[in-house]
């Protein structure tokens, strides 16, 4: 495990990108481009802007032999850079193109769940000008999300039928495809998944009455328990929903899975991200840190995932499917 590559190859961290999540990945990048430095190995950051159209030619103009992903949100999280890495011939970090596409689509995301008798709140998909009438027989509140967004960008929490049209408005500045979700009251926890195995669950605990885009990244206005207060056998069952709703959608090495803890439920599943936030503030890291896993071991466990995909491709005589 951690051995240098064959042939020395360089790793490019790509980070930025064209998402709304740009600037969180920036700093990914940072982070993970530092500590992999620090650890020897050959590395560049490879800043992507914001045109999605230029990223073909920076990767390439990069020369690199492996790429650890740190694009969060649409292009770097659903598959796109994905297939253009194998497209390249670019072993990469993470998901493959399949997982990345189907964890960052919501909709996909809770059918998968759902078949494998993982439980998830009650949603419906609203799409066009009768998107108000897939509300009938929901309640209030509800959860008006983006199908493929991440980091809370585009949700609305809706008290009231009023506000319905605005947080659908609000949702479709991120995509056509909308869905109207339950609101459930709980305990915010999230698990990392790291190499097949759950680690530490953390407890997230905003300061606002919903945990969105300003509780999680605005300073004080979220804290972490870090491991969560829970029983053995509670952290043990969210562990285990965690992996499970990894393993439901075949995602790779690494993830982090959010939920809720409800009482007349238990735990419920509400998001999963293959590429979760990379500083070393950041949950996974968090997750990690309290199993004992130090921030520049977790990067090189994840780098493992890419030089898998090397391995497997090189006994392959260099051809196939790099995401085997």
């Amino acid at each position: 495990m951690n051995q240098p590559f064959a042939r020395g190859e360089m790793v490019g961290v790509l980070c930025g990108g064209p998402s709304a999540e740009r600037e969180i990945s920036l700093r990914s990048g940072q982070a993970v481009f530092e500590a992999l430095r620090a650890a020897g190995r050959p590395v560049k950051l490879v800043p992507l802007s914001e045109r999605a159209g230029e990223a073909k030619g920076l990767i390439q103009a990069a020369g690199i032999g492996v790429a650890f992903i740190a694009l969060h949100g649409p292009f770097g999280e659903d598959g796109t850079v994905q297939a253009l890495l194998e497209t390249l011939g670019i072993p990469y970090t993470g998901s493959s193109v399949e997982a990345s596409r189907y964890a960052m689509d919501k909709i996909f995301s809770r059918r998968r769940w759902a078949a494998a008798h993982l439980p998830i709140p009650q949603w419906r998909l609203a799409e066009g000008i009768n998107a108000e009438s897939r509300a009938q027989g929901m309640r209030f509140p509800l959860v008006i999300k983006p199908v493929g967004q991440g980091s809370s960008f585009g949700i609305s929490f809706v008290d009231t039928p009023q506000q319905f049209a605005e947080g659908i408005r609000r949702a479709a500045e991120y995509g056509d495809r909308v869905i109207l979700e339950e609101f459930l009251s709980g305990v915010e926890l999230t698990v990392g998944i790291l190499e097949g195995r759950a680690l530490p669950v953390i407890q997230v605990v905003p300061k606002r009455r919903y945990y969105d885009t300003v509780a999680k990244y605005e300073p004080g206005m979220c804290s972490y328990l870090v491991p969560a207060p829970l029983s053995d056998a509670a952290a043990r069952t969210a562990q285990t929903l965690a992996l499970a709703a990894h393993e439901a959608l075949g995602c790779g090495a690494f993830s982090r899975v959010d939920m809720i803890w409800t009482a007349e439920r238990g735990p419920v599943l509400l998001e999963i991200n293959t590429i979760p936030g990379m500083t070393a503030s950041s949950l996974l890291p968090k997750a990690a840190a309290e199993a004992g896993i130090d921030f520049q071991t977790l990067c090189l466990k994840m780098l493992d995932s890419a030089t898998a995909r090397l391995s497997a491709a090189g006994s392959a005589g260099g051809g196939g499917d790099l995401n085997g």
